[in-house]
This record gives structure tokens, C-alpha cells and sequence, in this order.
């Protein structure tokens, strides 16, 4: 059993609460067509597919040319209203903080492009202590490719196989065991009410930030055990 020396984590809905400002612009897309807004609670669980999921929620007819000019738009609503509601799930700035004292580096690898995922970090103060930011245009592959995990590996400067990957998605729990890494699921996050994060077969599941704290110490435990 390797022992945990890095924590590498999703954003939207892993880290960060960006529904909030990803719902926001959603429905200033939806009004400038004359539709009414969609609740907070149908949009959540879409947030961390992206884009194009959240435009195909608020717009399920659009197809082709219509469909890409209202993603390209939706982005550009977004970019520009990008941390006003968006916030470290509770929890999380003493995980960082009690990583930080600990020597662990922590670092981010989603499938937001780096434009987006650049000036929100800058934005909320995260820049400067991340150990890494690996966004989905950083590299030639997105998960659920294990490629960004692997490369953020050696940005931190840890083997894959003593890093701990933390995501709210199926992807995230496929790219992390491809790049042969302990795989946790952010229970907490974007997952919809029909989907049973079990499946996706992780080696753990958290239900608040605070809680990873205690499955890695629990996981430096085991391994000392297993070798005593």
C-alpha cells in the first residue's frame, strides 16, 4: 500500500462551489432569449460536465451553428462573472491550510480550459498555493484520459501511485485509477440523485471536505501497519 504524499483535486464541484456563477450564466443566456431561469437545483448536478451539458439543459432543441454560437456565448457570460458567487466548498481552506502545514502539496487537474481556470484561481487567492494547475487545453488529452493526472504528477514532483485524486465525477474516478493513483469521490459535489458514485468503483468516498483529512491519515495508518 503507497502512502499518500500528494492530494490532487477536480474543480467544479470538488474544490470549488461554481454552480452558483455557472448556473448564473446559464440563465442570463436563457434570458436574453426570453426564457424564464432554471432552478439552482436542476442545474447542479450538470455543473461539472461543462459547457456543453449546461447549454444542452437550457437549450435542448438548439443543434449545429445555434448550438455553438450559444456555448460560445454562455462562456463569455461566465468568463466575465467568473468568482462572484463561487467559493471553496465548506471545509476546504482548513483542509489546504492543514496540507500546507504538513508539507503535502495539493494541486488541480480539470477539464476547464485554462483560461477560465487561470484568473478563477488568481481570483480566489488559490493561485499562489497550488502546487499545480492542470487544466483540460494543458495538455494533448482530458480526462478521462489519465494523461493530465500523470502530467500534474510530475509537476508536483510525486509518483502517480502516492497520489491521491479526489473528483465528483465518473471520469475523474477513471482517470485516477488509469494513472495508477488512490481514487476518492467528493460525495458532496454535482453527483445526481441517480447515480451511485460506488459503481464508479473508487477506493474511497468522503461526504464533506473534512473528511479527507481523516481517510488519508487513515490510509498512512493502514500502510504503516501493513509494513510493521
Amino acid at each position: 500500500m503507497s502512502v499518500p504524499t500528494a492530494l490532487l483535486l477536480d474543480l467544479d464541484g470538488t474544490l470549488l462551489d461554481t454552480a452558483p456563477d455557472m448556473g448564473g450564466a446559464l440563465n442570463l443566456l436563457r434570458a436574453e432569449h426570453g426564457l424564464e431561469p432554471l432552478p439552482s437545483a436542476t442545474i447542479r448536478p450538470v455543473v461539472s460536465h461543462g459547457a456543453m451539458r449546461l447549454v444542452s439543459l437550457g437549450f435542448p432543441a438548439a443543434t449545429g451553428d445555434a448550438f455553438e454560437a450559444l456555448r460560445l456565448r454562455f462562456l463569455q457570460l461566465y468568463a466575465n462573472n467568473l468568482a462572484l458567487g463561487t467559493r471553496l466548498f465548506p471545509g476546504f481552506d482548513a483542509v489546504l491550510a492543514d496540507l500546507e502545514a504538513r508539507g503535502v502539496p495539493w494541486g488541480v487537474v480539470t477539464n476547464k480550459p485554462g483560461w477560465l481556470t487561470d484568473p478563477l484561481l488568481a481570483a480566489l487567492g488559490l493561485d499562489r498555493r497550488a502546487a499545480c494547475a492542470v487544466s483540460g487545453d494543458t495538455v494533448a488529452e482530458r480526462k478521462p484520459h489519465p494523461l493530465p493526472l500523470l502530467h500534474a504528477a510530475r509537476l508536483v514532483g510525486v509518483a502517480p501511485e502516492r497520489c491521491v485524486y479526489v473528483g465528483d465525477a465518473e471520469r475523474d474516478i477513471q482517470a485516477g485509477r488509469a494513472a495508477g493513483m488512490t481514487t476518492v469521490v467528493a460525495a458532496y459535489g454535482y453527483i445526481a440523485a441517480d447515480e451511485d458514485p460506488r459503481q464508479w468503483q473508487p477506493h474511497g468516498v468522503v461526504r464533506e471536505p473534512r473528511e479527507l483529512l481523516a481517510w488519508i491519515d487513515q490510509r498512512l495508518a493502514d500502510a504503516i501497519t501493513s509494513t510493521a
